[in-house]
This record gives structure tokens, sequence and C-alpha cells, in this order.
């Protein structure tokens, strides 16, 4: 992912399909790569898909998806979102720069940095937007500066109104979300930074959708996306997709579903065995190993006594008795799902810490009993829940 960063960077394009079922870090890892984008200089925007929010619609529901990454758009300088009216301002202060230094007028500087994208699909009118918003800025028109932050956030729902504001005779809607990412890429280049890195969470809505049409519709764009990214006729722009294994796999709703993406994102046959490849647009979040989810454990709890040991909650034995817990009650699932084995030690160690006076062994000694009672109609659906993986027991001894 720092490689495809980088690329970014550089000029080139990327895509990446991360894959992990529920509960496996996908959300936790898209943030992670996010924040290494924005210390290497990209623009960032995210967004979880949604059923009202698409990669294609005919409803407003691809505008609504656009709007979204739009306002979440980061820099480094303003993580948290919102940054577009930054990046203008970046470019505005660059251009009269360059106008003092030709001698021309900051207006012509600014139309001039803008060549490249009037050549690009619907670039004309971007490129007139950020002049509107460049007079304004200069003209002090608060008014104007709106309109235009407006029709770059793909908020006008209607041509006319946006021609009345600002002239321009289209907007950004659902047909054009995909080049109006790419043209929000070529700009934030000119205004100084990488590129832009764009992450999609949740796509398994799409997998969810009901109508057949619409998820080759919504299958037909990411295809589109994928075949610019991989011939080199984009730039300075990167995708991160992040979705479960059913969205990927599954030959009836998936994305193996279009064979055309089935061809291009099927694994590396040679791949086996514990070798791995991640030439591959898809990247499989893999499985913790029994050492990775100690070690886990381990930093939960130094974060819990702030970094003091002394302050430490529990032993060293109780992170081995507490994955001994785990493993027999969930079985080895929950070292590909963490979630849940996260929530539960930091519901333990919450405990400990507002009840001073009871020990670990008896917190599990409670809920071991708890399950017991139960039933065994509770165990039924746990694989192995009686024999922990010889990889565990290995780790203890």
């Amino acid at each position: 992912m720092i490689s495809d960063i980088r690329r970014v960077g550089d000029g080139g394009a990327s895509i990446r399909f991360v894959i992990g079922a529920y509960g496996a870090g996908k959300t936790f890892f898209l943030f992670l790569v996010r924040q290494i984008a924005l210390q290497s200089k990209l623009a960032v925007c995210q967004a979880d898909l949604s059923p009202d929010r698409r990669i294609h619609a005919s409803n407003g529901q691809a505008r609504t998806l656009y709007a979204e990454l739009v306002r979440s758009l980061s820099t480094r300088t303003a993580p948290d979102g919102g940054a577009l009216r930054n990046i203008l301002e970046s470019y505005i202060q660059k251009a009269t720069e360059r106008a003092a230094a030709r001698g021309v007028s900051v207006e012509n500087a600014i139309r001039d940095g803008l060549g490249d994208i009037r050549e690009m699909v619907g670039g004309y009118d971007f490129a007139t937007v950020i002049a509107a918003y460049a007079r304004g800025y200069e003209e002090g028109n608060g008014t104007l500066q709106d309109a235009a932050l407006r029709w770059l956030r793909g908020e006008y729902t209607t041509k006319t109104e946006a021609r009345q504001d600002l002239g321009v005779r289209t907007i950004i809607d659902d047909t054009s979300f995909y080049d109006g990412l790419r043209l929000l890429a070529r700009f934030v280049r000119i205004a100084g930074f990488g590129g832009l890195l764009v992450c999609l969470d949740e796509l398994v809505n799409l997998y969810k959708l009901q109508s057949s049409q619409a998820r080759n519709q919504n299958y037909e764009q990411i295809l589109r996306i994928l075949n610019d990214v991989l011939q080199g006729t984009t730039e300075g722009i990167g995708f991160i997709m992040g979705g479960t294994p059913e969205f990927l796999l599954d030959t009836r709703r998936g994305l193996y579903s279009y064979q055309a993406l089935q061809s291009r994102l099927a694994e590396n046959t040679f791949a086996v065995n514990g070798i791995a490849d991640y030439s591959g647009p898809v990247l499989n979040l893999p499985s913790l190993t029994p050492e990775e989810l100690y070690h886990l454990l381990e930093r939960l709890r130094d974060v819990f006594a702030a970094g003091e040991a002394e302050r430490h909650l529990v032993p060293d034995e109780a992170l081995v008795a507490f994955m001994d817990h785990c493993s027999n009650t969930i079985g080895d699932s929950y070292f590909r799902t963490p979630r849940n084995t996260v929530k539960a030690f930091v519901d333990l160690l919450a405990v400990l810490e507002q009840n001073p006076g009871v020990g670990w062994q008896d917190f599990l000694k409670q809920v071991n009993v708890a399950e017991d009672q139960q039933g065994p109609q509770d165990h039924d659906v746990i694989s192995e829940a009686d024999n922990p993986d010889d990889e565990l027991a290995t780790f203890r001894i």
C-alpha cells in the first residue's frame, strides 16, 4: 500500500480491493493507509457505501456518494475533512505568486494553470467554477465562493440553478461520478499535492442490491475504473475498496458474477502454500496468528495502563488464559475476526479497573459457568469448540 501511495504521488494510479470478513479489520486498515497517505502529502477522501450511496445510480445515489467524498476531503493540515476550501485558496496563492513573477493578472495566471483540466471530460465547466471561486476570493464575494464550493461538492441538483449562479451548463450528477473524481485528482495535483486517494468502504452494500441490473451497472463502473488504472489512462488517483469475501467471490451476486471482473481479479494460481502475491488488485487481509493476537492484547493492556507497567490490570499469564478462554468458547474463528476478542478483553479490563477487589480468574470462571448453563444449542454452531487448534496449543506450551 505504501508503494501504491508513492505511485500516486509520482503521477500514477492504483486500485486495491481490501477483502476481509466482518470484524477482520478492514476499516482500521483503511484508516491506517489514509494516515500514511496524508503524511505523504496526498489529499484523501473517504465514504461508506449504503443504500443511498452507490458508485452508479439514476436517482441521485451516485451524486450523494460524490458529495460525501468531497466533504470528507482531507489534507495533512486539515485531517478531519472540509479541506476543499484550503486547497482552492492554496492554488489561488500559488497563482498570485506566478502572476507577480510574470507580470500578468491573477485571473490570467489562474486560467493558464487550469489548461490541462479543460481538456478532460467536463473539465471546461470545472475550470470555470474554480476561476469563479478565485474571482469571489479576490473580490470578497462570499456568495460566489459558496456557489462555487456547492458546485464542486456536487450539491447542485438542477443545471438551471447552476447556470444562474455560475454561468455553467453542466453539474456533477450520477453520470459524472467517476469523471468528477478524475477532475478533482487533477486539480489537487495542480494545487501542489501529490494526488488523490479515494477510500470506499462497505462495498458489500452493492452485493446486497436486489436488482441484478443495478448490481451489474455498479460493477461496470468498477470495471471502468479498474481498466483505466491498469491501462494507465488516468493519473494521480488511487482507489481502495473494502468488502467481504462474499462481495468478491460470490458467482451469483458478487464481483465474480461479472465475467470481465472475475478474470481480472482472480487470484494467482501459483501463490499457494503460504506464498503471497501482492501485485494483483485484490488484497486479502490475513488471519492473526496466536503470537500476533498475544502481542495485540499486550498493547491493549499497555494502553489501559497509560503505558505504565506497574499499573497493568492483569499479568502475562492472564493473557494466555484469556486466549485459551476465547479458543474454547469461540473456536479458531477468533483469529480471523479479532473484533469480538478485542472487545471482550477491553470489557474485562474495564470491569477489573472498576472492581479492584476481584481477581481476573474469578471473571473468567463466571463467564465459563454462564456459558455452560446456556446449554449446548449456543455452541452447536461453533466449529472446533472443544479442540483448540494445534498452533495455539503449541504457543501455550
